[in-house]
């Protein structure tokens, strides 16, 4: 249900190339470094999310998804269990068209609410796993 393989496809595949990517900072020894990587390599454009508001793999970070001032298509969240359903909202609130939680991060309400507002959703999940597999 939270990892559904039609939904990860499809997030991965149609619903855009714009990714703002929540927890992403500098720091290289973190998953989001990383993970922001491989989606940049898979054609991405990855826009980090971070209170530093760092530029990381040469984009421009913005302090929250508000700020951003263009749309974003996926929400691919880096934070903590109790912080990622406010990270949702947020979502919601700019238009996105997903949104991702990342392994370990799982809020069963938020998924909830997102998919109750019509967007797509995948939990406990890694796209930078998944999208070598779509081949």
């Amino acid at each position: 249900m939270y990892g559904d393989p039609s939904t990860i496809r499809k997030i991965l595949t149609e619903l855009g190339d714009t990714w703002a990517v929540v927890g992403l900072s500098n720091n290289e020894q973190r998953a989001a470094h990383g993970v922001a990587e491989v989606l940049q390599r898979y054609g991405k454009r990855i826009v980090p999310v971070h209170p530093k508001a760092e530029t990381v793999h040469g984009e421009p970070g913005y302090p929250s998804l508000a700020a951003i001032p263009f749309p974003v298509d996926v929400v691919d969240v880096f934070v903590n269990s109790d912080q990622a359903g406010d990270i949702a909202d947020e979502a919601v609130t700019v238009g996105a068209k997903a949104v991702w939680f990342q392994l370990g991060v799982v809020d069963e309400a938020a998924w909830h609410r997102v998919h109750d507002s019509g967007l797509a959703m995948v939990m406990d999940r890694c796209p930078a796993i998944e999208i070598p597999r779509l081949g």
